[in-house]
């Protein structure tokens, strides 16, 4: 009877590790679960694209709006009765530059006048 019971307590330990250890085991388990978890969140974000996407596809083929809103962000058109202005900001390094070389100017032409004051006096 000893040896049955050892024989049973050796296969349950066996057992176990496998069951713990193992391929397939409890560990490997948790690794996919983890990994569908993952890619469930993966998907979500890719259907809500793909729905962006659908109703924009839709919105093309309907409506005129779509493509009049393409033509400008993409293609910079304007229609007919329309002024287009472009407001561009200045470089901060490009007008400290020019207030520079205007003051180099300033100063040699000041020096300048006032020399050809005194070589004409």
């Amino acid at each position: 009877m000893r040896w049955f019971a050892l024989i049973l307590f050796v296969l349950l330990v066996l057992l176990q590790v496998k069951l713990w250890l193992g391929n397939g085991g409890v560990q490997d388990v948790r690794e996919l679960e983890r990994a569908v978890e993952l890619q469930t969140g993966k998907n979500r974000s890719l259907e809500q694209r793909n729905q962006a996407l659908m109703a924009e596809v839709e919105d093309l083929k309907e409506g005129q709006d779509a493509i009049e809103e393409r033509a400008r962000t993409d293609l910079g058109m304007v229609r007919e009765d329309e002024t287009f202005y472009q407001v561009i900001e200045d470089d901060p390094r490009l007008v400290d530059e020019a207030v520079i070389d205007e003051a180099i100017v300033d100063e040699t032409g000041a020096a300048d006048e006032a020399g050809g004051e005194e070589a004409g006096d």
